[in-house]
Parts: structure tokens; C-alpha cells; sequence
């Protein structure tokens, strides 16, 4: 029996997102960008499920620039602040997604300075420790809403405030955080928020980037001028149809539940296990592990092959044999950072699943243990 539990990695389609792409597809075939009755038709799906994705995160429709995801969102709103800049500082806490990471670390062979602010034991980012940060030079701050490996809440509600009154312009990666907790981008007062429809049950290659009226966007790849010149190119319009059909299809806070019975199941049969961010506000549905003496990716085949789908860090640095720099940035040693196994659950998960998945575990530990010999 297989038995998929990867879902901060991504959400399969749910129904109401593949009926979206059909309709979508069918009924309004046209380029959205021409003026016969096929384009208008394409044109009248796009704005409106900019309509819907707006009352759903409450912000102004022409807010919102459709993207091919949360990595292009990003880097949108980094290069649109920083392109021109030779000088001056970013904030950025240390467990950011690499479409934050990477970008910046770019930004910084130009001269900027780029300022890692790292976690608590517990994997938050505290305000007081962004506040810290930031200073008079400061030309960006960069702050997760959910980290993508830990299911741990940033406070970025009080980092932005901080932000606005000193008119500093704020970056959300809200990737992770869509569907899973309250997303207000009004509310949050921030410049720029990225969001991905593959994590709530849309397609992959889709997302969305928000950006707060008054402030200028730069277009990194000119062309058409689509998305009122803010972002090139034809719109995938079954693509962002399916995007508006998904939001609020699932509702992850239901799946506690589930990840407590699997965690309190766990640490039964692995005394030694360490949950991250276990005594922190996290997504109901996320549980990063530690397996002290075990190697993740080890773990992973094994798990595998026995029919489980989970992760061993960032899906999207998938095939490098790195440990996971949010564990290494809340100061554990690589040894340890390579032994962590994230299972993420998401609709059609049961507890029989977290049952299933903590026997296989204790399975598989135990191979490798007898593999490794009486030393191990």
C-alpha cells in the first residue's frame, strides 16, 4: 500500500481544481491578451479568480500579479528593491526558502549587506531579534509567515509593524502559510507577499506574487507587457482557474490530529526522537523528526520502499546530500541535521497512516541497526 505524506513538498490536485483546468481550458481557450470572443472568455477567467484569490487573502485584485510560483514571486520582489542598489543592508532570518536565500546571497557579491538573523531552539525567528537587525542602512527585510521544514509560525505580524513605521519595505514568503493558518495580506501591512497554488491543491506552475498599491514593481523579463507590465507573458489561465478553485478545499488545521497521534506514537517506540519546533505555534499538519544515529536519506529508501512518501528536507533541493540549513542555522551539528525525516500530512491521511508510519520506522531503524553491527 502506498501511502503519501510529503504534502508541505506538494498538494495533489483536488477536484475542484482539475474541474477548474477542464472548464478553463474548454470554454475559454483564447489568449487572455486577444480582443476576439475567445480571448475576452480567457481574460474573464483570469480576472476572475484574481477576484476570488483577493477576497480570499484580502487585498485589492490589482495587487495581485500572477507568476509561475513562489521562487519567481521572490525573486521579483528582491531584484524589483535591490537590482540597482550597491549599498546597504538586508534582514533575512536564516531558515528562509532558498528562492529567498539564493538571490540574496547573489545580492551580496554586489556590496550589500546581507544579515542572516538565525532561530531559537524552538525555531522562531524572534522580533526582538529582527528588530536587533535591522538599522538605518536597511533596504529589505525577508520573514517567512511558516518555515517550510519545521511548520514553525514566524511573528511576522510585529516585524512588519516595526517595518512600517520606519518605511522599510517587507518581503513574506507566504508559501507554506496559505491554507494552513489565516492569511491576511491587509492585515499583515507588508510591500510583498509570495504565495504557490501547487501547495493547497492547484497546479504546479502557478503562484502569485502581492504587492502593496504604491509600490513599484520592476518586470525582470519585458516583453508583452501581461499582468498591467509587471510580469511578461501569456497567462496560464487553467492554471490560475485551478489556483482560485482550491482555495479553502482543505482545511490542513484538521490534521492535528493526526500528527499528534504519529508524534506521541513515535517518541513511545523512539524514546531518543526529537521533535523540532514541538513547543512552538506550528501547521497542524507538519512533523520535522530527528532519528539520533540515523541517516534521513538512509530512512527515506527504506521508507520508500515500503510505500511511504516523506522527505528528508527541502523538497525543492531535492538530490544534494546536504543537511538542512534550517536545522544547522538552530545550531545543530551537521551529523544531526542529516538524521531528520519530515512528514507532512494532508487530506486523505487517517491515523492508520500515522500508526503504519511510526511501525515502519521502527522497522527500518531497527534494520539499519542491525546492518551497522553491535557498535552502532
Amino acid at each position: 500500500m502506498k501511502r503519501y505524506l510529503d504534502f508541505n513538498a506538494t498538494c495533489p490536485p483536488v477536484a475542484a481544481a482539475l474541474d477548474a483546468v477542464n472548464q478553463a481550458a474548454t470554454e475559454a481557450p483564447g489568449n487572455p491578451s486577444s480582443l476576439h470572443w475567445a480571448g475576452r472568455a480567457a481574460r474573464r477567467v483570469v480576472d476572475d479568480s484574481r477576484d476570488k484569490l483577493a477576497k480570499f487573502i484580502d487585498c485589492e485584485s490589482g495587487s495581485i500579479v500572477f507568476t509561475s510560483g513562489g521562487t519567481e514571486a521572490d525573486n521579483i520582489a528582491i531584484h524589483s528593491v535591490l537590482e540597482s542598489a550597491k549599498s546597504g543592508r538586508v534582514v533575512c532570518t536564516a531558515i528562509e526558502h532558498p528562492a529567498v536565500l539564493k538571490p540574496l546571497q547573489r545580492m551580496s557579491e554586489q556590496g550589500l549587506d546581507i544579515v542572516f538573523v538565525r532561530p531559537d531552539k524552538n525555531g522562531i525567528v524572534t522580533t526582538e531579534s529582527m528588530i536587533a537587525a535591522i538599522n538605518g542602512d536597511t533596504l529589505l527585510v525577508c520573514m517567512m509567515l511558516i518555515n517550510n521544514e519545521s511548520g514553525a509560525i514566524q511573528p511576522v505580524q510585529e516585524v512588519a509593524e516595526h517595518c512600517r513605521r520606519h518605511g522599510i519595505p517587507m518581503l513574506v514568503d507566504a508559501v507554506q502559510a496559505l491554507g494552513k493558518i489565516p492569511v491576511n495580506f491587509q492585515k499583515l501591512g507588508v510591500d510583498f507577499m509570495s504565495l504557490s497554488a501547487h501547495k493547497i491543491g492547484g497546479l504546479k506552475g502557478v503562484g502569485a506574487l502581492l504587492v502593496r498599491r504604491g509600490v513599484k514593481l520592476q518586470e525582470l523579463t519585458p516583453g508583452g507587457g501581461q499582468e498591467r507590465g509587471r510580469r511578461s507573458g501569456t497567462e496560464n489561465v487553467p492554471g490560475i482557474a485551478a489556483f482560485a478553485a482550491a482555495l479553502g478545499e482543505i482545511d490542513f488545521t484538521a490534521l492535528g490530529s493526526i500528527r499528534d497521534t504519529f508524534e506521541q506514537q513515535l517518541k513511545i517506540q523512539i524514546p531518543k526522537v526529537r521533535i523540532i519546533s514541538e513547543h512552538a505555534p506550528r501547521a497542524a499538519n507538519t512533523s520535522l523528526i530527528i532519528l539520533p544515529g540515523m541517516d534521513g536519506e538512509t530512512l527515506l529508501m527504506q521508507l520508500d520502499l515500503a510505500g511511504f512518501a516523506v522527505a528528508s528536507g527541502s523538497a525543492c533541493s531535492s538530490g544534494k546530500r546536504e543537511a538542512s540549513h534550517v536545522l544547522l542555522s538552530m545550531g545543530l551539528n551537521e551529523s544531526v541535521a542529516r538524521s531528520s525525516i519530515l512528514v507532512s500530512f494532508g487530506p486523505g491521511n487517517s491515523s492508520e497512516d500515522a500508526h503504519a508510519l511510526v511501525t515502519a520506522l521502527v522497522s527500518s531503524c531497527n534494520r539499519l541497526k542491525g546492518m551497522a553491527g553491535p557498535a552502532a
